[in-house]
């Protein structure tokens, strides 16, 4: 297993559209994230970084969505990069990480960042790439479709999990989506029988895996004794 930080920083796409099949995958993304979104509540959501701004969210509850980029973007809200979140602790309601993870040197400090920004019972909302689909096994070879996706992370859902329960968080739900090729030439209709084929008899293997977390924070509370001492018995003289 490979350490998570890494001394340089991936390239990060400007768009979906420059990763294989970007419209695709974005369209798959708003589909399982826009469905999920409807849990949510409370008053403010956060979309980090460039490709999560992009990801629209129109039936969630949320009106007041706030997009985090580290650049300026004609749909940012927010100029800030993600290892450093300019907000204070417990005052965002939910969030959305769509791939943020996959191009970032220090995953580990992004989510410690989201923890402290989050409130309590809170909910993140992540994708990400997924090693064991087709599309994770074939960047192993040199292809010139790769693209941004040869600098790609590509972690393991049940790595990014592990992650989130030691963060005090609470998987709520996890599944598979995008059962296509991202090296296929064929842009119009990236999906196949083949691929038909894995989303119902492998699930596993699709090529994005999604993930709905909630920061959960017992209050501490004062245990009173059930037990009381009592008053010692001493006789007492009486009077000739």
């Amino acid at each position: 297993m490979k350490a998570a930080l890494k001394n340089i920083q991936p390239s990060y796409p400007p768009s979906w559209s420059a990763l294989p099949h970007g419209n695709a995958l974005k369209q798959a993304i708003e589909a399982q994230c826009d469905e999920s979104s409807r849990i949510l509540f409370g008053y403010h959501l956060v979309k980090l970084g460039g490709l999560s701004a992009q990801i629209n969210l129109p039936n969630c509850p949320i009106k007041h969505i706030v997009a985090q980029t580290s650049a300026i973007q004609p749909y940012s809200s927010v100029v800030s990069t993600s290892p450093e979140l300019p907000y204070v602790e417990s005052s965002i309601d939910a969030f959305l990480l769509a791939n943020e993870l996959d191009f970032a040197a220090d995953p580990h400090q992004i989510l410690r960042e989201v923890e402290r920004a989050i409130t309590p019972n809170g909910y993140l909302m992540l994708t990400g790439f997924n090693p064991l689909s087709i599309a994770g096994m074939l960047r192993l070879v040199p292809h010139q479709r790769l693209g941004y996706l040869r600098n790609a992370r590509f972690f393991t859902k049940g790595r990014v999990k592990d992650w989130l329960q030691l963060l005090g968080f609470e998987i709520i739900e996890y599944r598979n989506f995008a059962y296509f090729s991202l090296l296929s030439s064929n842009k119009n209709r990236p999906m196949n029988t083949l691929h038909q084929l894995c989303s119902r008899y492998f699930p596993w293997s699709g090529v994005m895996y999604m993930i709905v977390a909630r920061k959960r924070e017992i209050p501490l509370s004062v245990i009173k004794p059930s037990w009381r001492l009592k008053a010692g018995f001493s006789a007492v003289g009486a009077g000739a």
